[in-house]
């Protein structure tokens, strides 16, 4: 890659693409469920964990569910575990609560950079570009994740849903940050995991989107999105 190549400024999301955030999911569920069988009256251990599966999805395929939800983790899972306990006719919400948080412990205590992120921060950073990032979530929860791996210092700039008070895929998110750091859409890449937060909303207003494939499964079948490039990790944006 030349500098010719290179752009002006990188928009960054965070989780699953600087922070493995996601890691260990359905054994984080066993464990939390099984941590509680005796407490579960007669309520099938795999049963509940279909269920909790399927309560899942429901939940956050809907954009104002999710939106709602990812604004307070703990809420969202314990409400997601009390849907599931109902369905299976054993009304819990003290149990679902207890569930959940020890669920979102364990994501809390399995949450780690990916390897080489830092080292592709840095390098990012040696080449004059600007960095900004841009994540959901609230305000509380992200910033922990930002402190607990010293992130800040790599950015000229941070937008936080929580603070901002929208999120992406809200072009106000793209367009504020285009603001802060001086920088124009079309010398602006957007990295993340995201096909319609990170590569389509953000190309909509002519800034570069580049998906992180992080599992190398491809497109999914059926999307309209065609990203500008494709990559499997942020260590492969830019290379001698």
């Amino acid at each position: 890659m030349t500098a010719f190549d290179l752009p002006a400024a990188i928009f960054f999301d965070l989780d699953d693409t600087i922070l493995d955030d996601s890691a260990n999911v359905e054994a984080g569920w066993r464990s939390a469920v099984e941590t509680h069988t005796r407490e579960l009256a007669g309520v099938d251990v795999d049963a509940l964990l279909a269920t909790i599966d399927s309560v899942r999805k429901w939940y956050w395929s809907d954009p104002e569910r999710h939106r709602i939800g990812r604004a307070d983790l703990r809420a969202a899972s314990s409400r997601i575990v009390a849907e599931a306990l109902s369905r299976l006719d054993s009304p819990e919400p003290e149990l679902a609560r207890r569930i959940a948080h020890l669920y979102r412990d364990m994501r809390e205590q399995d949450r780690a950079l990916f390897p080489g992120a830092i080292e592709a921060l840095e390098r990012v950073r040696s080449l004059g570009i600007k960095m900004a990032l841009l994540t959901n979530g609230g305000a509380i929860g992200q910033r922990a994740k930002i402190t607990q791996f010293d992130l800040a210092r790599h950015f000229d700039y941070i937008c936080v849903e929580g603070e901002f008070g929208c999120g992406k895929p809200d072009e106000r998110v793209y367009r504020g940050a285009l603001t802060a750091l001086r920088a124009d859409p079309d010398t602006t890449w957007m990295v993340g995991d995201n096909l319609e937060w990170d590569v389509a909303a953000p190309m909509r207003l002519g800034i570069s989107g580049i998906w992180l494939d992080r599992f190398a499964t491809g497109l999914p079948e059926g999307t309209a999105v065609t990203p500008h490039r494709i990559v499997l990790a942020i260590s492969e944006l830019i290379q001698d």
